[in-house]
């Protein structure tokens, strides 16, 4: 029998809360729809992809009553990587589902979307749901990274699903996995098929969001999570005082969990991918920036500090960015010739015969382990795997390389960090546990009412969960076209740091105190017992967009 902690024990116990609109149980709720939607961009072309479920109105629950379905029969998929909470989204389905009909079934599909394309499946019971109500990860089923997009694993999963008598299908996941859900649940009601299907939106890294979304679930723990790290960091930085630490945080197509870091924790320096692309900054430019700040510290006797990295900051630079790009190419035509040279030198020769002299002097520029990583780590469709860059590292030495070439007295030692897997399957906060579970109730009384390629909501999320506004959204209205691996496909904008909101104008104003002084704030580990305003609190990043 597993060992479990005290806490683990405790927080079995809490019984997440629900908008107060959902408290009287599915009965005695009913849907309100506004107008027909839009997407965002790219109207006619979303439209003509998606003639079935295109232009279907926002829908809000509120105080009504409503017919409950017979017994529901209901798959649920968790897609893509880990993010706290996703047990409590299933927890709020199981419950929700029970509610409306105590026979109604849940189907974990095992593995991610493969195991809804294979039938692999397990039932989740009472007993196996109680043991992992508000828990972190996504183990009681596992995920996987499997698209769904083509027509013979439509053909599958409608096999799968019409097998089990299955109503519906809960695909829990973040932009890609919800364009999938929206693109499934097309082609089901193109052929005439009554099953549902529902998304939830999950990712910690904070890019799936709009205005009916306010947040991803898990952005909240796991922001919280890195936040206390960051704050422990500070607190040995500041008793040390001999070390720079160089923190790199996951978010690699948004700079959403840096800028969120900065503001709980306000390092000496926070850097936001989104800022950087808008000035067109080469990464010399950057490190010419931080090596003035090093200088300007060390000469008030300050030779340490801390600075916060988004994963992806290297991609949003132009001259690496054209680098990257350039070499995803070459080594696609010549990945002949790169395969047979013996070691790192050779393949280096190899390059100064096929870049231009401008992607030569940006590629050359960079540390002998970084231009390594460049040439060695690719992924499945032969592209550099920029998450696995070492930019903490990358900037550290740059920065030490800058400062030795302007003869400079500043004393500079370095340490690195990343931050990433330490957050996806922490606990979830109060707020995250709450917010996740009342998205699965969300989730069941939307396939109770026949609604199929929504995707499940709260608003109001910074007024307390006695103001929380639950209900629907169409996924059609969150897309746009973009170019993906040479073709044009309908995909859920992301959303990215915006410049000229609330959250990056707060940091934006405080950066040269924040840069100067040793400001440093310590958030200690997530509060699951106490204030409110303690264990309840929602980001900074919300607190500031939503006033």
């Amino acid at each position: 029998m597993t060992q479990l902690s005290a806490l683990q024990i405790a927080r079995k116990a809490y019984q997440p809360k629900l908008p107060p609109v959902l408290r009287s149980g599915p009965a005695a709720v009913e849907l309100k729809f506004g107008g027909a939607t839009e997407s965002v961009a790219d109207q006619a072309a979303v439209k003509a992809l998606f003639p079935q479920t295109y232009g279907q109105p926002v829908a809000e629950f509120v105080a009504g009553t409503s017919k409950l379905a017979g017994p529901l029969t209901v798959g649920v998929v968790l897609s893509g990587g880990q993010a706290p909470g996703g047990h409590n989204v299933i927890a709020g389905i199981f419950d929700g589902l029970k509610a409306i009909n105590p026979a109604s079934r849940v189907l974990g599909f095992l593995g991610g979307p493969s195991g809804l394309e294979e039938g692999k499946y397990l039932e989740i019971t009472p007993e196996i749901m109680d043991a992992y109500r508000n828990t972190g990860g996504f183990d009681i089923i596992g995920s996987g990274r499997t698209k769904l997009e083509t027509e013979e694993q439509f053909l599958k999963c409608k096999a799968v699903l019409e097998g089990l008598k299955a109503n519906a299908v809960v695909i829990i996941g973040g932009d890609d996995s919800n364009t999938n859900a929206a693109v499934l649940a097309e082609w089901f009601k193109a052929k005439g098929s009554p099953i549902s299907v529902v998304g939830c939106p999950k990712t910690i890294d904070g890019d799936l969001k709009n205005a009916q979304i306010p947040t991803s679930f898990g952005f909240d723990t796991a922001a919280k999570t890195y936040a206390e790290l960051i704050g422990n960091i500070q607190r040995d930085c500041l008793s040390a005082k001999k070390y720079w630490h160089y923190i790199k945080i996951m978010g690699r197509s948004a700079s959403h969990l840096a800028l969120e870091a900065g503001l709980q924790t306000q390092p000496n320096l926070t850097l936001i991918s989104e800022e950087i692309e808008k000035k067109g900054e080469t990464l010399a430019q950057v490190v010419a920036s931080m090596a003035d700040l090093v200088e300007l510290r060390s000469k008030a006797g300050k030779n340490f500090g801390v600075a916060v990295i988004p994963e992806g900051l290297v991609e949003f630079m132009p001259d690496v960015k054209k680098l990257i790009s350039t070499l995803n190419d070459l080594m696609a035509h010549e990945a002949a010739a790169f395969e047979a040279a013996a070691d790192q030198a050779a393949k280096e020769e190899l390059l100064k015969k096929f870049l231009a002299a401008d992607v030569a002097a940006t590629y050359f520029s960079l540390p002998f382990g970084i231009r390594g990583q460049l040439l060695l780590d690719r992924d499945p469709h032969g592209n550099v795997q920029v998450s696995r860059i070492e930019t903490e590292k990358l900037l550290g030495e740059m920065v030490t390389a800058e400062l030795k070439k302007r003869g400079s007295k500043a004393k500079f030692s370095f340490l690195t960090h990343f931050f990433g897997y330490e957050g996806r399957c922490a606990a979830p906060s109060n707020f995250d546990a709450d917010y996740c579970y009342s998205l699965g109730y969300v989730a069941g009384l939307l396939v109770n009412g026949g609604k199929t390629g929504y995707m499940a909501t709260c608003s109001s999320l910074t007024k307390g969960i006695e103001k929380w506004v639950p209900g629907g959204i169409p996924v059609t209205q969150m897309m746009n076209i973009e170019r993906r691996h040479g073709h044009d496909k309908p995909v859920i904008r992301k959303a990215l740091v915006e410049l000229d909101a609330a959250p990056f104008k707060k940091l934006e104003a405080n950066r040269k105190v924040w840069a100067e002084t040793e400001s440093y704030v310590y958030p200690g580990p997530i509060q699951y017992w106490g204030p409110t305003e303690v264990c309840d609190a929602t980001t900074k990043t919300l607190e500031l967009e939503q006033g």
